[in-house]
């Protein structure tokens, strides 16, 4: 290849047919062409970009080159014929399809201390690289103008000629880019990439970060500032994309982070910087959870739950016995004596098709067969009409259409992606996933403003698994949603209320495990995202998913029972994450290869039985008692102890500007263990609790 070896290093993108349109020397009207080949290599810790063009000819003193300590890459000369006609405005406003660069030329900056440039022999005025760390902005074409092409601004504000991608688009060289530096768009001009431009706390807590200990570890090469800047991108894309951020790169991310600050020596493995929380923390942003010495944190005596009884599951409803609890019209039998049946021991699977449909209120409980009929019959036009919206868009349409064709592309990368090893979605050209793609894409018609977001896919393919009908699948999976919803909104507000949620019955469980985790800088619970984000989905075998998610949706026995499962995974790990010493990164990499090792049945009987405990204190908190939506009659609460037992004294609240975060608590003498803990509660609590 005519342009091999012109610097050495690892090849990231390499791309031929990669021009410069030059007015220089044009002829009849027609600008020069200038081929050349493109490439993106790792150098010495650097990323270097490296055009030129495929030409034997080259002058190896125009080529343009940045230097590791240079602050300017490069530095342009107009040409003196052209210095009067032509001035920066040209270079800073670029928006012709044809560059006009024959009003500039390159000169290479000198080079100090034997720091010379690597390439072949040859002359070219138009050669070029530069390193990625120098990069400024990237200018994108308008649409529908031909070639597309990029125009790279260095920091020096620097305008490099426009190149043009004859073979291909430019889609590759950006996601290529993407692994080593943030890239989004101009708020002033959507064609306009600025790089690494992530939000503002975000860049505050990697500042936090890089302070003067560690920056020097990155001047002395022991801290790899590539690992950081992947880090960055991969929590960017956390809002974005909740789901592929946490599914795929969840323990990248901190593997990245704390295999370059530990290194390789054993003697510098200690716990992260605390610094590292707040890293965490800005990743959900509003989500203030389990700050030791925070502000409007009142300190409690621990509450006494009493003995937790011990909790036995029983067989699954079977069809017979569903049977039995219906009419002669069809209605259902002793709602709340079924409900309770499902959530002891499930469904037998041949029951399932049936029962799901009023779990997830797609049937009313009290219908007759005859108005379940005329529902379905409703619901299918219902369903077809809103399918007819999408699949009768044209091409022209779609490509006016942004947000669709987003969610359309989104849909195809999951659908092919879902659950393949079942065998109902295995193999290629599968019925099963041809539904899958057209229920996600009706969903789109049927709530556009939330449309697709990635792990949705994972909801519906159980759903669409047991129904084996494309209609009722899909109104299954509408109600399903209204309970999820929250979970996939830009602003992830369900997200952040369960973490709060959480963390709060947690530390009323074991508030010794709970500090555990905050000393080791894992207070968040960040390491619960997946599970509560898709409802353990990725977490238990999928007949297992089936029998988790049935008991679920009795909404049994109190509100938020999904949290008691989490509380009830983590109780059964407590003693081996403490006892080995655990550190944040460890104690992420134990979570995630829970993955389909958890006893489905074991856990429902330990959430269960803290449910259980929870309602026969006496003590319960008021905000606890919100978050599992038990009655004010069933527990004593603080204010109703108050003036009854003149050894309840209510602790004082602290003045603080976090005080409306504070729980209400008691300081009540004679407790068994009266060392003090702290609950954190936001006052959102009660307001934002999912279904």
């Amino acid at each position: 290849m005519a342009a091999a070896g012109v610097v050495s290093g690892k090849i990231i993108y390499e791309q031929e047919g990669v021009y410069i349109h030059s007015s220089f020397g044009k002829t009849n009207d027609q600008d020069s062409l200038i081929s050349g080949i493109l490439r993106v290599l790792e150098k010495d810790a650097e990323v270097i970009v490296d055009w030129r063009p495929l030409d034997d000819a080259l002058d190896s003193s125009s080529i343009l080159y940045a230097r590791k300590d240079s602050s300017s890459v490069v530095e342009w000369t107009q040409a003196p014929k052209e210095r009067g006609h032509r001035g920066s405005e040209h270079l800073n406003s670029y928006e012709a399809e044809w560059d006009m660069v024959n009003t500039v030329s390159f000169k290479r900056k000198p080079h100090t201390n034997g720091d010379a440039p690597s390439h072949r022999n040859g002359k070219s005025k138009w050669s070029f690289l530069f390193s990625l760390t120098d990069l400024k902005s990237i200018k994108q074409n308008k649409e529908g103008m031909g070639w597309s092409y990029l125009v790279f601004c260095l920091k020096d504000d620097v305008v490099l000629p426009a190149l043009h991608f004859h073979q291909g688009d430019s889609k590759l060289l950006i996601e290529s880019l993407e692994k080593y530096v943030v890239l989004c768009e101009s708020p002033q001009d959507k064609r306009t990439l600025l790089v690494n431009c992530q939000n503002k706390s975000l860049s505050q807590s990697f500042e936090n970060l890089l302070d003067e200990p560690t920056y020097g570890l990155i001047q002395a090469g022991l801290l790899d500032r590539r690992k950081l800047l992947w880090a960055i991108h991969h929590w960017k894309k956390i809002k974005k994309d909740p789901y592929t951020a946490t599914m795929i790169g969840f323990s990248k991310v901190t593997n990245y982070i704390f295999d370059s600050l530990r290194g390789s020596d054993p003697s510098t493995h200690q716990r992260p910087p605390s610094e590292m929380a707040d890293f965490l923390s800005d990743a959900i942003s509003g989500l203030k959870i389990n700050q030791q010495e925070e502000p409007g944190f009142e300190v409690i005596t621990r509450i006494d739950l009493g003995e937790r009884p011990v909790v036995q599951r029983k067989e699954p409803v079977s069809l017979e016995e569903w049977t039995k609890n219906i009419d002669s019209e069809g209605r259902i039998l002793n709602v709340d004596s079924m409900k309770q049946m499902i959530f002891r021991g499930g469904l037998s699977h041949a029951l399932r098709k049936q029962a799901w449909k009023f779990l997830l209120g797609y049937f009313p409980w009290d219908s007759t067969k005859e108005e379940r009929t005329q529902l379905q019959k409703q619901k299918t036009d219902e369903y077809f009409r809103m399918k007819l919206q999408w699949k009768s868009v044209s091409q022209e349409q779609e490509k006016r259409n942004s947000r669709l064709r987003d969610y359309r592309s989104l849909i195809e990368k999951d659908v092919n992606r879902t659950d393949r090893t079942n065998k109902f979605y295995e193999g290629q050209d599968n019925p099963g996933l041809i539904l899958l793609h057209d229920i996600l894409m009706t969903y789109c018609m049927y709530d556009f403003d939330l449309g697709y977001v990635q792990g949705m896919s994972d909801l519906l393919s159980p759903l669409l698994y047991v129904m084996e009908n494309e209609v009722d699948a899909f109104w299954c999976f509408a109600s399903y949603m209204d309970q999820m919803h929250q979970n996939f909104e830009e602003q992830m507000q369900g997200m952040k209320t369960q973490l709060i949620q959480l963390s709060t019955l947690l530390r009323l469980l074991d508030s010794g495990f709970c500090s555990y985790l905050e000393s080791q800088d894992s207070g968040y619970l960040y390491f619960c995202f997946r599970w509560l984000l898709i409802r353990f989905k990725r977490e238990f075998s999928f007949l297992d998913i089936l029998r988790l998610w049935e008991v679920m949706w009795t909404e049994l026995p109190c509100k938020n029972f999904h949290l008691l499962l989490c509380c009830a995974i983590l109780e059964s790990e407590k003693q081996q994450i403490m006892e080995k010493h655990y550190g944040f990164n460890e104690i992420l990499k134990h979570i995630n290869e829970l993955s389909m090792k958890i006893d489905v049945e074991d856990i429902l009987c330990k959430a269960e039985a803290i449910s259980l405990q929870m309602v026969k204190c006496k003590e319960l908190p008021q905000a606890v008692c919100e978050i599992l939506g038990l009655q004010d009659s069933e527990v004593t609460t603080p204010d109703s102890d108050i003036g009854e037992d003149e050894n309840v004294v209510m602790t004082p609240r602290p003045t603080s500007a976090f005080q409306s975060n504070a729980l209400p608590t008691l300081s009540a003498s004679g407790a068994r263990d009266d060392s003090p803990t702290q609950i954190p509660v936001s006052s959102d609590v009660c307001r934002l609790t999912p279904a």
